[in-house]
C-alpha cells in the first residue's frame, strides 16, 4: 500500500482514508501533475486496479480528487460498465465523502461550497467556479492570475497562446484568440499569464 499519501491529506482525514484504501483493492501512485486531469482511475492489463493523483494539489483537492476515483472504483465494482459520472458515481461519491464533510478536515471557508458541490458533482471540481476557487484558497498559481483579475481587453497567454478578454457571459468569459481570431469561453477560475508584449 502507498502510504505516502499521508503527506498529501489533511491528518484527520488519514483515518478514513486508511479505511478507503484497505477496503477497495487499489494500488494508489502520485503522479507530476498533468494538465488535463487531476487524477484517474482505470484497471491495469493484469486486471489490477490503479489509481493516480497529482503531486502538485493541496490537501485539500488531494482528499477530493481520491474520493473521486475511488467512487469510480467502487462504481465498477458494484454497477460494471456505467456512464463515467452518472447517477450511480454521485451516489457512490456522495455517499463516500460524508465522513470528510467535517470542519476537522475541510477548513469552514470551503464546507459551504463542497456540500453545495456534493448535491449533484460534475465530472470535474474545476467546473464549480465557487469550489474551485475555495479549495485554491483564491491564490492562483504563481507567476499566474487568474482570468476574473485581467481587465476588459487586456491580451493574456494561455498554453502558450495569446488571447484578448472579452465580455462576461453568465458565468464564463468570451476571450478572442489573437492567432486564429475565434472566440472562445473561459471559466472564471481559470489561471493566465498577464501578456506585457514581450
Amino acid at each position: 500500500m502507498n502510504s505516502n499519501y499521508k503527506n498529501f491529506v489533511p491528518a484527520k482525514s488519514i483515518p478514513f482514508v486508511e479505511f478507503l484504501i484497505n477496503e477497495h483493492n487499489f494500488t494508489l501512485k502520485i503522479v507530476n501533475q498533468r494538465q488535463t486531469k487531476h487524477g484517474d482511475f482505470r484497471q491495469l492489463p493484469n486486471g489490477k486496479f490503479q489509481i493516480t493523483v497529482n503531486n502538485n494539489l493541496n490537501k485539500y483537492q488531494f482528499l477530493l480528487t481520491l474520493v473521486h476515483e475511488i467512487a469510480h472504483h467502487v462504481t465498477h465494482q458494484k454497477f460494471g460498465r456505467v456512464q463515467p459520472h452518472g447517477q450511480e458515481w454521485k451516489a457512490v461519491f456522495q455517499h463516500l465523502m460524508l465522513p470528510f464533510l467535517n470542519p476537522e478536515i475541510y477548513p469552514k471557508d470551503i464546507l459551504p461550497f463542497l456540500a453545495n458541490y456534493l448535491k449533484n458533482p460534475k465530472a470535474s471540481t474545476d467546473t464549480d467556479v465557487n469550489l474551485s476557487l475555495a479549495l485554491r484558497g483564491n491564490i492562483a498559481e504563481s507567476g499566474k492570475s487568474f482570468i476574473f483579475d485581467i481587465p476588459f481587453g487586456d491580451l493574456f497567454i494561455f498554453k502558450n497562446t495569446i488571447y484578448k478578454k472579452g465580455n462576461k457571459r453568465r458565468t464564463r468569459f468570451e476571450c478572442l484568440n489573437m492567432t486564429n481570431k475565434k472566440v472562445y469561453l473561459f471559466n472564471q477560475n481559470v489561471e493566465v499569464k498577464k501578456y506585457d508584449g514581450k
